[in-house]
């Protein structure tokens, strides 16, 4: 009887085909095959989703394109000369000249709508005040140079336009500028 223990023992017999041991692998099979398919369902959904969203436009670049018609729209106005108003002769002595040096100026506003060109009317004395006072605040030195010219335009357009409600002035125009 210990031979017979002791004898090696016979590999166990293959199940038959029928037996349950030999679905498992058919229905691994099945299972990756559906897995399989799932997963290339759920890639193709997510592909056709990109591709809608990428032909359609995001609100990005809705706002970004509207950015650039305005800005389009505004230096198109820029390059629009607005209503221009003459101002009568300024003649004022020169700051720190004793009344021996003038300078006459005539000088013209552009203005950027209907309504500011009514509040200049109503205000024109205002308006002359304050430059006369920029004026002659001004010395020979600074009016003859180019630089305070361009100074001069900007501090009257700006003074004035601080006080203005109805509108603004877009550029002060110098049409005689004469001083000894």
């Amino acid at each position: 009887m210990a031979e017979e223990n002791a004898a090696p023992k016979e590999a166990a017999p293959a199940a038959p085909a029928g037996s349950p041991a030999s679905k498992q692998p058919l229905i691994l099979m099945a299972l990756a095959v559906v897995n399989m398919a799932v997963v290339a369902g759920v890639g193709f959904m997510i592909y056709q989703g990109k591709k809608k969203d990428a032909a359609e436009p995001k609100i990005e670049h809705v706002i970004k394109g509207e950015h650039e018609a305005q800005e389009h729209d505004s230096k198109e106005e820029k390059n629009i000369v607005g209503k221009v108003i003459p101002l009568e002769t300024f003649i004022v002595n020169l700051a720190g000249s004793k009344g021996r040096r003038i300078a006459k100026v005539n000088m013209e506003i552009e203005l950027n709508g209907a309504p500011v060109v009514e509040e200049i009317e109503k205000r024109k004395a205002q308006i002359r005040d304050i430059i006369i006072i920029i004026l002659s605040g001004k010395t020979y030195d600074e009016v003859a140079a180019k630089d305070g010219k361009e100074t001069l335009r900007e501090e009257i357009k700006d003074t004035v336009n601080a006080f203005l409600t109805k509108g603004k002035i877009n550029s002060v125009y110098f049409t005689e500028f004469i001083y000894n």
